[in-house]
C-alpha cells in the first residue's frame, strides 16, 4: 500500500466560550485526509494554530506521498527530520505531524479491520469518564442533570475560591471539581501559590496551569507549596516538550493536547513515560475538534493511567453536524468499536463553515481577569491588586 495524496479541510468552529466565561477566541478545526492506492482513506486532525497547521500539512504532503502508511513510526521520524531545519518544531509543525500520524493509525485500523485501541494494546476499559466546563452554579447543575457528569472544571483568576465554593454548594461533595487558572493574564508564582492554598479546602481533582508554561521552575514551586494535584502540559508538543514535567514529577496529571502533541504515536510514548512516574493522563480538548476527541477516546481506552477526558458539552452545533456525536451518558463516553478511529467528516458541513480568521484578543473588559483599568495593557502575567477581596479563601 502507498500514500497517494493528502488533502486538508479547514473549518470555522465558532467562538469559544469555555467555562461560561466571555468569548475569548475564534476557533478553527483543521482536518486532514490521507489517501492510498488501495482506496483506504485515513482521517486526522491538527491543532495548535489550525490555519498555520494547514500550510504545514501542504508542505509535508511531498514528504509522505509514496510512503507505505503502515510504517507509522518511520514516517513520523521522517517528518521530524524534514522539519527540524526550520528550528524547534513548535505546536504548528507538531500539529501538522499530529494530523498525519492520526490518519495513519486510522488507515492501519481500517486495513486490519480493527479499532485503533486494539492496535494500541487492547482495551483497558469500555467507557471513558468525562468532565465538563462550568463557570456558574446554574451551568454546573445543567451539566450534572443533562449528562450525569461527576466532574466539572471552572476557570478564571478572579475570586477563584469564592467561585469554587459556590459550585461545591450547588453540586455537593460527590462531584469532583477542578480549577484551570490559565491566563490571560497568568498569576505570578506567589499569587498562584496563595490561590492554590485557598483552594485546598475543596479537595480538587487538580489545579491546572497555575503559572505560565514557560516557567517550569515556577510550576515546581507551586507543586511544592500547594496540597492539590497539579496538572499541566496542554501547550507543549512532543515527548520532549513534557519530559521535565514528567521526569522531575512536577505534575501529578499530564494534559497533552491530542491535536498538537505530535499524534497518537507520541501520546502513547508520553503515557508510558507518565506511567513510570505514577502520573495520570487527562488529555486537553478545550478547543479541539471532534476527530482529535475520537483519537483521545481510543488512547484513554488503551492506557492504564487514564484519568478523565475534557469535553465541551453543549458545544457549537457544527460539531455535531460535521461528525456523529458520541453522547455522554451518566458521565461516561462509550468507546467505539468500528475499524480505525470509527469516524469521518461531512465535507459539505466543512465547506459550509469557511474559516474567517484565527486570532482575537482574549477576554473582554470587565470580565474580571485583568485588574480594573488594565485590560487594554494585555499583559502576559499580572500581580493581583485588592488582594484581601480577590485572593481570599472561600468558606
Amino acid at each position: 500500500m502507498k500514500i497517494t495524496d493528502i488533502k486538508t479541510f479547514l473549518m470555522a468552529a465558532g467562538v469559544s466560550q469555555e467555562q461560561g466565561s466571555s468569548s475569548w477566541s475564534r476557533r478553527n478545526w483543521c482536518f486532514v485526509k490521507v489517501y492510498t492506492d488501495e482506496g483506504i482513506v485515513g482521517i486526522g486532525e491538527g491543532s495548535g494554530w489550525p490555519r498555520v497547521v494547514q500550510t504545514a500539512l501542504e508542505d509535508l504532503r511531498t514528504i509522505v506521498v509514496g510512503e507505505d502508511p503502515m510504517n507509522i513510526e518511520r514516517i513520523w521520524q521522517k517528518m521530524l527530520v524534514t522539519t527540524m531545519g526550520n528550528g524547534m518544531t513548535g505546536t504548528p509543525g507538531s500539529g501538522a505531524m499530529n494530523a498525519i500520524d492520526m490518519a495513519l493509525w486510522d488507515i492501519k485500523g481500517k486495513a486490519l479491520n480493527t479499532p485503533v485501541w486494539n492496535l494500541l494494546g487492547g482495551k483497558m476499559r469500555d467507557r471513558i469518564r468525562a468532565y465538563g466546563h462550568a463557570g456558574t452554579p446554574e451551568k454546573a447543575l445543567h451539566l450534572v442533570d443533562k449528562y450525569g457528569l461527576k466532574a466539572l472544571k471552572t476557570g478564571g483568576v478572579h475570586r477563584t475560591a469564592d467561585n469554587v465554593e459556590a459550585l461545591r454548594k450547588a453540586v455537593g461533595d460527590d462531584v469532583d471539581l477542578m480549577v484551570d487558572a490559565h491566563g490571560p493574564p497568568w498569576h505570578s508564582t506567589k499569587d498562584a501559590i496563595i490561590v492554590g492554598k485557598s483552594l485546598e479546602q475543596f479537595n480538587l481533582l487538580f489545579y491546572e496551569d497555575p503559572v505560565p508554561p514557560d516557567n517550569v521552575e515556577a510550576l515546581r514551586r507551586v507543586q511544592d507549596n500547594v496540597d492539590i494535584p497539579i496538572a499541566a502540559g496542554e501547550r507543549h508538543s512532543h515527548i520532549w516538550g513534557v519530559r521535565r514535567l514528567i521526569e522531575e514529577e512536577i505534575v501529578d496529571v499530564i494534559q497533552p493536547d491530542t491535536g498538537r502533541i505530535g499524534g497518537i504515536s507520541q501520546m502513547m510514548k508520553l503515557s508510558a513515560m507518565a506511567e513510570a512516574h505514577f502520573i495520570s493522563v487527562a488529555p486537553h480538548s478545550g478547543s479541539l475538534g471532534p476527530i482529535a476527541e475520537y483519537a483521545a477516546i481510543h488512547i484513554l481506552a488503551a492506557i492504564p493511567n487514564a484519568l478523565i477526558l475534557e469535553r465541551l458539552h453543549d458545544d457549537v452545533p457544527a460539531r455535531y453536524d460535521v461528525v456523529p456525536e458520541i453522547p455522554t451518558v451518566d458521565g461516561f463516553i462509550e468507546v467505539p468499536d468500528a475499524p480505525g478511529l470509527g469516524v469521518d467528516i461531512d465535507e459539505d458541513v466543512v465547506a459550509a463553515n469557511p474559516s474567517e480568521g484565527n486570532t482575537s484578543t482574549p477576554g473582554e473588559e470587565g470580565d474580571g481577569n485583568y485588574e480594573p483599568g488594565t485590560w487594554n495593557e494585555h499583559v502576559y502575567v499580572q500581580t493581583r491588586y485588592s488582594r484581601q477581596a480577590n485572593l481570599r479563601g472561600g468558606g
